[in-house]
């Protein structure tokens, strides 16, 4: 089954801000960059999975596996390490950006690097 033309659209046009947002010279641009690809990795996992509306996997009394269709949940289970992840270098990010713009009052990486000699 392929997925639908406007979710590859999606995809590829989160990558592309993304990448654009980070390659700016500021830090919260980048930090915006890292949150777009981060919710663009999730939504390519669960594109390459197969968008599929079925039932949750569970496993009937006396029987081997799932009766009829049924939701990949590995894919849902890499999806959810994957925010969590994204989540905890979000947060990371947030502090590291806060505590430069307290102590160098800065916002841009060329400041930065004149700041550090």
């Amino acid at each position: 089954m392929s997925a639908d033309p406007w979710l590859v659209l999606l995809i590829g046009g989160l990558y592309s801000c993304a990448f654009y947002m980070m390659l700016r010279r500021s830090l919260t641009k980048t930090l915006f960059g890292l949150v777009l690809l981060s919710n663009a990795a999730n939504l390519l996992i669960f594109v390459a999975a197969g968008v599929t509306i079925g039932r949750p996997a569970l496993v009937p009394d006396g029987l081997q596996a799932p009766e009829g269709l049924v939701a990949d949940p590995l894919a849902q289970a890499f999806i959810l390490t994957a925010i969590v992840i994204g989540f905890g270098v979000l947060a990371f990010a947030v502090v590291l950006i806060r505590r430069a713009h307290e102590v160098l009052d800065v916002d841009d990486f060329d400041e930065l690097k004149d700041a550090e000699q």
